[in-house]
């Protein structure tokens, strides 16, 4: 099959993939709505064209989080990258680093910080889940700061966890060890048995040295679920802010009072998310929530927004609307299920080509000039 676009790319992640891997990054919590919403409400804004202009090749480099980046997308934190390929967060790493964008390490990897720091050496941030044992917080702070990660993210949407009917129903989080029945479930996907399994199941590295999260990354994973702080407050980014030197960024911000109280208590930037629809179902997209969340911190302050990126013109869409940059998820992970490091890569090749081309009909010369005349470019019906 010829791969064009994302949703090629998921299609071919799912002929891999077990199904139970699969649902666990494609789908979302309950019903779904929230999860759908994130793609459909794209399509409530328009792009104007612009004919007959003087135009070379749009410039897509940009700036944020202080740096600056030859892209305005990063590959953003997705758990368990090391369950849909072998080394999984590695070669994503590599993908991102080789186009010069940043990748971010989830708390939930199957590799370490120091495992991604010894296959590359480009940008790299941390995703922290607050954990009800602060010491081990303190660890993965040090393993962030000996790594040389300069941004990190804390994830403050999951303190409950949502239903994952999808998940629920695979048994993923309820199972802590491959039994027969879902050995039979894997053996069905050969070449994905053969790449990630084969030495046996692997294990989350932040807490394998750690006896009482158990074995294996299914146990591990539940445990570590159960260890996040679900009294999580304003007090406790404050008490990082103390101990985190480098970019703070709060992730799962829906409002405008929250993006505000994040400045307040000294956050970089804040990432518009909704969990990609995995938590709260009902609540609004990301594209929606943005432009009130710009309206309410001003220009000045890092906003970045993940959830239903599929197409180069969602990625144009929301800097119109006022994001700094966007952060991937499924549509990179996709790509990597598929393929491997080649696969993150091609997710790359294909949002830029698809940036660059619909920037060039629509008149626009570069993401700068998206950032300072986003209304003129971006609007709703």
């Amino acid at each position: 099959m010829a791969i064009v676009n994302i949703d090629d790319l998921r299609v071919a992640a799912g002929r891999r993939l077990p199904k139970i891997f699969f649902d666990y990054i494609d789908g979302g919590s309950f019903a779904e709505e929230t999860h759908s919403r994130n793609r459909t409400d794209f399509s409530a804004l328009r792009l104007r064209q612009s004919v007959l202009g003087e135009h070379g090749e749009p410039d897509l480099s940009t700036s944020y989080l202080g740096r600056d980046y030859p892209l305005p997308f990063m590959f953003g934190p997705v758990g368990f990258l090391g369950l849909y390929a072998r080394d999984g967060e590695q070669k994503a790493a590599k993908a991102a680093h080789a186009a010069g964008i940043p990748f971010a390490l989830s708390t939930f990897s199957i590799a370490s910080l120091a495992d991604i720091r010894r296959a590359t050496n480009g940008p790299l941030h941390f995703q922290l889940y607050v954990l009800e044992d602060r010491s081990l917080c303190d660890e993965l702070i040090a393993s962030a700061i000996e790594a040389g990660v300069d941004t990190l993210y804390v994830t403050v949407d999951t303190a409950i966890t949502a239903i994952r009917e999808r998940d629920v129903r695979n048994g993923f989080r309820s199972l802590t060890r491959v039994t027969p029945r879902m050995f039979l479930n894997l053996a069905r996907k050969p070449g994905w048995l053969l790449d990630v399994a084969a030495r046996g199941m692997p294990g989350v590295r932040a807490v394998e040295h750690r006896p009482e999260f158990g074995k294996g990354a299914l146990e591990q994973a539940a445990n570590l679920s159960r260890g996040i702080d679900k009294k999580l407050s304003w007090k406790d980014i404050a008490w990082l802010r103390e101990r985190w030197m480098g970019k703070l960024v709060i992730k799962g911000v829906l409002s405008g009072e929250d993006a505000v109280k994040a400045r307040e208590v000294g956050a970089d930037g804040v990432v518009i998310s909704n969990h990609g629809g995995r938590q709260l179902d009902g609540a609004t997209s990301t594209i929606a929530a943005l432009p009130g969340i710009r309206a309410a911190v001003g220009t000045d302050f890092t906003l970045m927004l993940d959830g239903g990126i599929r197409r180069g013109t969602d990625i144009i869409k929301a800097i119109g609307q006022g994001a700094d940059g966007v952060m991937l998820g499924r549509a990179y992970t996709y790509g990597l299920a598929a393929n491997g490091e080649q696969g993150a890569a091609e997710a790359i090749s294909i949002l830029a080509r698809e940036m660059s081309i619909s920037m060039s009909l629509m008149g626009v010369n570069s993401i700068t000039e998206l950032k300072e005349r986003g209304a003129e470019f971006v609007f709703r019906e």
